[in-house]
């Protein structure tokens, strides 16, 4: 039976493993929250149970879609910050004209991308709730 806490841990197995094995014994403990590979093999060894992280392909997706969203909402965000500084120090009518030309272009991609995000939660959120 296994001891709690480690006073009365003595003895050392030692133990040859390939290349490969090491290597999936590895990538198993590190997807799991144990913190040292031998909590990790103790473990494994006297069926305790191992709590291991779960990554979900389609959220990671996601992430990267809304990661790049928010960037680009971000960039044309900045463009509208410095169109509107510019707008309290002009003193001349053409240089408003031009803002005034380049505000609607850029409210049109801001709206676009608003409405990229939308969908893209939609269809996740569709996908998710199946």
């Amino acid at each position: 039976m296994m001891e709690k806490g480690n006073s009365n841990r003595t003895r050392i197995i030692g133990l040859r493993l390939t290349t490969a094995e090491y290597a999936k014994i590895e990538r198993k403990w590190k997807a799991s929250t144990c913190r040292k590979l031998s909590d990790y093999v103790r473990r494994s060894l006297f069926d305790k149970p191992i709590v291991t992280t779960y990554r979900d392909a389609s959220l990671d997706q996601f992430m990267l879609q809304m990661i790049q969203l928010r960037n680009e909402l971000n960039a044309i965000g900045n463009n509208f910050n410095q169109a509107v500084k510019k707008l309290h120090i002009l003193q001349q009518i053409p240089e408003f004209k031009s803002w005034l030309i380049r505000y609607e272009l850029e409210s049109k991609i801001l709206f676009n991308k608003i409405d990229e995000v939308k969908k893209s939660i939609q269809k996740f959120a569709e996908l998710w709730l199946r």
